[in-house]
């Protein structure tokens, strides 16, 4: 009997449909269309029922900081293989609900990191000189050249709050500039050069002439300076914050700001942002002197764009061509090389007992050949990648599927 011939896989890759969002960088299109999967652009985010409709069809989504993945949303994404933040932050992501559905989401933690400790050394500078307000000046018709409240940065002291890969680039760039540069961070950091940890957020606020903060959106980090932290600052002091915009509270700021007690501050990041450029943005700090706003660009250059664009595609590449989970911020993470000669099954699962055993009987009742296993759990799921014989992958796959404790499953070649 002449051999037959495999049914086509479950995913050919001219058929996969990736949607990206918010004019991601064209890089990322380089690495996708090299794939050949089905790429399509679109030039901003959508409101929530645009992008119901839109992700139906989609195997992968990308998008930056504006589009909103809500729960509601990620139930319709029924074909949604996974999500690429092509940006550092992942809080505009129902990161939870992703996890429960089956769903890994990728960021870039790496790629726009030089560009936002550059910004932050700018503004340092800026703000000592007073730069901006007398620019402005200038640009009115006004002479002002003084002296009085500008100073070098050299021989002041740089406090980072949040020692990751911004703060710590951060940390270098500033000894550089003759910073004596301290730091605090819940997790225990190898300092950089000669940058130092303190024990407590409140001696770092105390010693600081210049704070920079550099955390997650977390419920940890939610309005962790507020007032009281503001008054424990050094009279003359400087608050940058490039990190989330609910870390600081914007009016105790603005009043520390007006009554003298700070001298400026840099921020870039807003509780509630526009979703596009338009006009009418609205801040307590708007009008204040010596206080630089921007638009949340701390990561908007053209090298960290294309960066960001290379990074996480790879990173979706690697999981619709084999599976890999690595660098996943809601999921069991793996990455195993495929044994030669065989099918792929990838099974997303309830993490509750039983489940292996089930599986392990359903591969020994087929008469499969294991070739290579590899299992990794978070508290709710577990995600197993599993390499068999060809014979016999189709039907063990279907099998696994049909459990109970299944969330999805596929199968590669």
């Amino acid at each position: 009997m002449p051999p037959q011939p495999l049914p086509p896989t479950s995913f050919p890759k001219g058929e996969i449909k990736i949607l990206l969002l918010e004019n991601i960088h064209v890089s990322a299109n380089e690495l996708l269309d090299a794939e050949g999967f089905q790429v399509e652009r679109v030039s901003g985010s959508l409101p929530e029922d645009q992008l119901v409709e839109r992700i139906r069809d989609a195997h992968v989504i990308g998008i930056r900081s504006k589009t909103r993945l809500t729960p509601r949303v990620l139930d319709e994404a029924r074909r949604l293989l996974a999500v690429g933040c092509f940006c550092i932050g992942t809080n505009q992501v129902a990161l939870t609900h992703a996890n429960g559905l089956g769903i890994p989401v990728f960021n870039a933690p790496f790629s726009n990191t030089r560009s936002v400790a550059e910004l932050m050394l700018a503004e340092i500078v800026v703000l000592s000189r007073q730069l901006f307000d007398r620019s402005r000046e200038v640009h009115e018709g006004t002479w002002k050249k003084l002296a009085v409240g500008a100073h070098e940065v050299r021989g002041k002291t740089l406090g980072i709050v949040g020692y990751g890969h911004i703060g710590r680039q951060v940390g270098v760039l500033a000894e550089f500039f003759g910073l004596r540069v301290l730091f605090y961070d819940i997790a225990a950091r190898l300092p950089m050069g000669n940058n130092r940890a303190v024990p407590s957020l409140d001696e770092l606020l105390a010693e600081s002439d210049y704070v920079t903060l550099h955390v997650p959106e977390t419920p940890q980090t939610a309005g962790m300076i507020g007032a009281a932290e503001l008054a424990r600052m050094k009279a003359g002091a400087m608050l940058l914050n490039a990190s989330r915009g609910t870390v600081v509270d914007l009016d105790a700021l603005a009043a520390s700001l007006r009554d003298g007690h700070l001298a400026g501050a840099a921020v870039d990041v807003y509780p509630e942002e526009p979703v596009s450029n338009s006009d009418g943005f609205r801040s307590p700090l708007r009008g204040l002197a010596n206080v630089v706003l921007t638009p949340h660009i701390g990561g908007s250059t053209e090298e960290a764009q294309e960066a960001i664009g290379r990074e996480v595609s790879a990173s979706l590449v690697k999981l619709v061509n084999s599976g890999a989970t690595t660098g996943a911020v809601n999921f069991p993470e793996i990455e195993l090389p495929q044994a030669p000669g065989t099918h792929r099954i990838l099974n997303v699962h309830r993490n509750v007992p039983g489940v292996m055993r089930d599986i392990t009987r359903i591969i020994s009742d087929k008469d499969a050949n294991i070739h290579a296993q590899m299992l990794a759990t978070d508290p709710d799921i577990g995600y197993l990648i599993v390499d068999l014989d060809r014979a016999v992958s189709h039907e063990v796959k279907d099998a696994i599927s049909a459990l109970s404790t299944s969330i999805r499953t596929r199968i590669l070649y």
